[in-house]
């Protein structure tokens, strides 16, 4: 018989010395986000302030749609009820 086919022992699996004992799920959590942290490709300085710039503009007209709107609004329900008392 050849060397290989007299194997028939059983192989070792690699057990952890602490198999019994579960990290701390805080420190687990915490690990965990550093590792993924890691990953992330991060902008630079000035796209960040490129980005800041077009979510306050975004902002800003979105302020001023609504203003309108409402001014309007507003405005059109106030004369109905004066037209409709004023009967």
């Amino acid at each position: 018989m050849a060397n290989s086919e007299k194997r028939t022992g059983s192989v070792k699996k690699a057990v952890p010395e602490n198999k019994g004992k579960q990290p701390n799920p805080i420190s687990r959590y915490i690990r965990e986000t550093r590792g993924e942290l890691r990953k992330v490709t991060w902008p630079t300085r000035e796209e960040s302030w490129r980005l800041t710039l077009i979510v306050l503009g975004v902002t800003l007209l979105m302020a001023i749609f609504f203003w309108v709107f409402d001014f309007a609004f507003s405005n059109a329900i106030q004369f109905l009820i004066q037209q409709i008392v004023g009967l």
